[in-house]
């Protein structure tokens, strides 16, 4: 009321008046990431009258328009922080004030984040998120983001290097709050550790962000350079000599380097980015099959052992321009280029052997199968987005996003005699599937009330055109038709969707509630079949959140939401790939996605010395995509995706960050979960009925950091993840320990560390693991073990480097089907 009074006073004696425009933006103290739903309420000077208020945006800014000439100051709060006051400003007419960052500092318990004494805060508990700092994981540092990824409570990585979220396979990634909608194992394998500022694990995502990945999402942010500057940060990395090397035909080799610079000044922000990495690993497998024929009434034997190593190395660039024309006009492109290579070398040999079932021996056949599959791709993209604000501090963003990836390969399979032998039989099978996709995104962003209304629409689009060949030399004329094996794949996806959500928070809650819409189509042309396969769906996804603090040190936390589990386009192709002597790995063109509906419930504590957490979970899930095994001959089983008709889960998670002194810093988290399969499923047409499996399974990340000296730091980590059952079988645990010290040189200008992996020691427990699987007519099981012991030396240099708003692209399809 007060300030319409002096508006129309203004108006009646100066027959006009302008309006004053004052504007600013909320960051975290310790991190200097923006506060989304901080409160920020404008007050008169002289009689502390409110004049008004509201909440920054996403990105922390606040502004105020229509306000009179005058001395005010502001309050700024927001939970688990303590309360900013300004200092007595003036407002004139005709002047926009803009205040620049107002800093809010942790509390001293802090409600919602874990607060370290003497450290930076290591981990966050938000409303829907969970934050951890990535420099806290010294033995990732030099390595790959999964590195960083495997010490997080929700997330596990068995032998063969697959990431699992509350143990489930499926999970979205975003690159700085952008969606990847390509495979995260491999584009995660590419982005470096050491350029990792903060991973948040949303376990629960709201309507505004894409419904894709059973267990929830995975957002990393990436470091950047400080406000008005020029900053440089460089890693270097480099392997010693393996230790375990298992008879391979090639050492491995290991060292990489990465590179990033940032200029930042007036209206520009620009950050350029470039990386190299060979990566490879020595490894061995031993393995058993047996297969059953009753019509014929044998049974056959194929145990098997050999090399099973990788050589593999990758190369990007990325660049990212942000200009701000004013306050209101921001615009940014993104470019991106590399390549990745990898090729895999099993190396093994065979004893085949066929009894009948009292155990005579008809026949035995030893033989050398040497198998290298061989998969690349070169990656192009580019991407634009463009934000508006408007007077009343709502936003308008739209973005859109452009890629190509040409992906090709080879498996060749060659068997002889013995290594250097006779040559009995060569088979190849060279692809190539080059992808193409885009997005569209309109969204509109706007205080409603004492919260934050958002809205918006997407478009995506992907389409892969491949080309599968089978060959075989010598042609044998008593192969049957060939013509199975060879052929063209054209998948198509296309998807439409509009989602409408508020947030709010008032006095001890915070809430959002969201709904999402989507009409997505799905068609895969095949050579082989003149049919195409056509799915069309159309969803609603519902998400609601509650964060509520019943005082100072405890908060209790509830959400749900529906998300979806999409098929690659690896899984819907049925062209037959020989990717073994023993397998055929075929798809299936008419899989259905997998729905998901899951609830949380959590309490947070926080205390003077650290803080701790525990979440229950439930998750139900329709039409789960197994990778089950059938018997195709009677010494190749084929491995077919298929649907499951129904799987639960019900889980805890623990995780407790705590420092009993001042040099001496603890993470621990855990998870354990029981997940069940049930139903029929068809294997190429065939019914199969499985038999409920459920178990207890449970993994555990552990890391402790010991402040030797002010410039000196040892670390130690532990993961380990319990067996675990499957559709058809068992994997057996897995083990990995780590140890690295660093050393702060130079002011911090400079650091190196070394870095001891897979701590094993001739135990023989380390980096291996046993996958198993049986059915009514075979059995097989084989145990995948890899390098221990691995030393590795890092050095980084930083030149200037801390914070800025350009985010570098990344893969957006080609990586999911690399």
């Amino acid at each position: 009321m007060k300030q319409s009074i002096i508006y129309f006073l203004g108006v009646l004696f100066s027959g006009s008046v302008t309006a004053a425009e004052l504007s600013g933006r909320v960051i975290d103290n310790e991190v200097n990431e923006p506060l989304e739903y901080a409160s920020v309420a404008l007050y008169q000077a002289n009689s502390s009258e409110l004049i008004t208020g509201g909440i920054t945006n996403e990105s922390g800014h606040f502004s105020f328009n229509e306000i009179s000439a005058g001395s005010y100051f502001i309050q700024v709060q927001f939970m688990g922080y303590e309360k900013e006051q300004s200092e007595v400003f003036e407002l004139t007419r005709e002047r926009e004030l803009h205040l620049g960052d107002i800093a809010l500092r942790p509390a001293k318990v802090m409600v919602d984040e874990i607060a370290v004494t003497g450290t930076k805060i290591q981990a966050y508990n938000k409303l829907e998120k969970q934050m951890y700092r990535a420099d806290q994981f010294e033995s990732a540092q030099g390595g790959s983001a999964i590195d960083v990824l495997k010490n997080m409570p929700s997330v596990s990585v068995n032998g063969l290097g697959e990431i699992s979220m509350r143990g489930a396979s499926g999970f979205l990634l975003l690159i700085n709050g952008k969606p990847v909608l390509t495979d995260p194992q491999s584009m995660l394998n590419q982005l470096p550790a050491n350029i990792i500022e903060n991973v948040e694990l949303i376990t629960s995502p709201s309507a505004k962000y894409d419904p894709d990945g059973k267990g929830g999402i995975i957002n990393i942010t990436t470091k950047k350079g400080t406000t008005e500057h020029t900053g440089l940060i460089v890693n270097l990395k480099g392997g010693l000599p393996s230790t375990t090397t298992f008879g391979n035909e090639e050492n491995p080799v290991r060292y990489a380097a990465d590179a990033s610079f940032n200029y930042q000044q007036g209206k520009w922000d620009i950050t350029l980015s470039g990386n190299y990495s060979r990566d490879d690993l020595a490894g061995f497998r031993d393995g058993e099959v047996s297969i059953t024929n009753g019509e014929n009434g044998t049974i056959n034997h194929f145990p098997s052992a050999g090399e099973r190593s990788f050589y593999r190395y990758n190369y990007m660039g990325r660049a990212s321009v942000s200009y701000a024309a004013d306050e209101n006009n921001v615009i940014s492109v993104g470019v991106l280029s590399g390549k990745r290579y990898q090729e895999r070398d099993a190396n093994i040999f065979y004893t085949n052997s066929q009894t009948d079932l009292q155990n005579n021996l008809i026949y035995n056949f030893n033989y050398y199968n040497a198998n290298k599959q061989i998969k690349q791709g070169t990656f192009t993209l580019g991407n634009l987005d463009y934000t508006h604000t408007f007077a009343n501090q709502s936003s308008l963003t739209l973005s859109g996003l452009y890629e190509y990836d040409d992906l090709y390969g080879n498996t060749h399979n060659y068997n002889l005699d013995e290594p250097g032998g006779e040559l009995f039989q060569y088979v190849q099978n060279p692809y190539e599937k080059p992808i193409k996709g885009y997005r569209l995104k309109a969204d509109y962003r706007t205080q409603l009330g004492s919260g934050t209304f958002e809205t918006g629409y997407q478009f995506r689009n992907d389409q892969q055109d491949g080309v599968f060949d089978y060959l075989i030399t010598p042609a044998d004329p008593n192969q049957p038709d060939l013509d199975q094996f060879s052929g063209t794949a054209l998948s198509k996806n296309r998807i439409n969707s509009v989602y409408a959500q508020y947030s709010a928070q008032r006095e001890r809650i915070e809430y959002s509630a969201g709904l999402r819409y989507e009409y997505s189509t799905r068609t895969v042309h095949l050579s082989t079949d003149p049919n195409p396969h056509k799915l069309e769906l159309s969803n609603l996804f519902p998400s609601v959140s509650a964060l509520y603090s019943l005082d100072n040190d405890w908060k209790l936390k509830a959400a749900y939401s529906r998300r979806i589990a999409r098929s690659s386009n690896n899984q819907l192709n049925p062209i037959p790939e020989r990717e073994h002597s023993e397998t055929l790995e075929i798809g299936d063109p008419d899989l259905r996605p997998e729905l998901v509906n899951s609830a949380e419930l959590g309490l947070i504590k926080t205390f003077e010395k650290g803080s701790f957490f525990t979440t229950a979970y439930y998750r139900f899930s329709k039409d789960p995509v197994q990778r089950v095994n059938s018997v195709y001959a009677d010494t190749i089983l084929n491995r077919v995706y298929t649907n499951v008709e129904k799987a639960t889960a019900l889980g805890l998670e623990l995780g407790v960050n705590i420092q009993p002194v001042s040099w001496w810093n603890v993470y621990a988290g855990s998870n354990i979960y029981k997940q069940k399969y049930e139903g029929d499923l068809l294997i190429l047409g065939e019914p199969l009925m499985i038999d409920p499996k459920e178990d207890w399974v449970y993994s555990i990340n552990a890391n402790s950091s010991f402040t030797l000296a002010p410039t000196w730091n040892l670390s130690a980590n532990v993961n380990y993840l319990s067996v675990r059952p499957t559709a058809q079988g068992e994997d057996s645990r897995f083990l990995s320990p780590n140890l690295s010290l660093k050393k702060n040189l130079f002011g911090n200008l400079m650091t190196a560390s070394v870095q001891w992996q897979n701590i094993d020691l001739g135990m023989n427990e380390s980096n291996r693991q046993r996958i198993t699987t049986w059915g009514e007519d075979f059995y097989t099981t084989t145990n995948y073990i890899y390098e221990t012991d691995m030393i590795l030396v890092n050095l980084s240099f930083n030149l200037n480097w801390k914070n800025s708003n350009t985010k570098l692209p990344q893969s957006e399809f080609g990586e999911k089907e690399f």
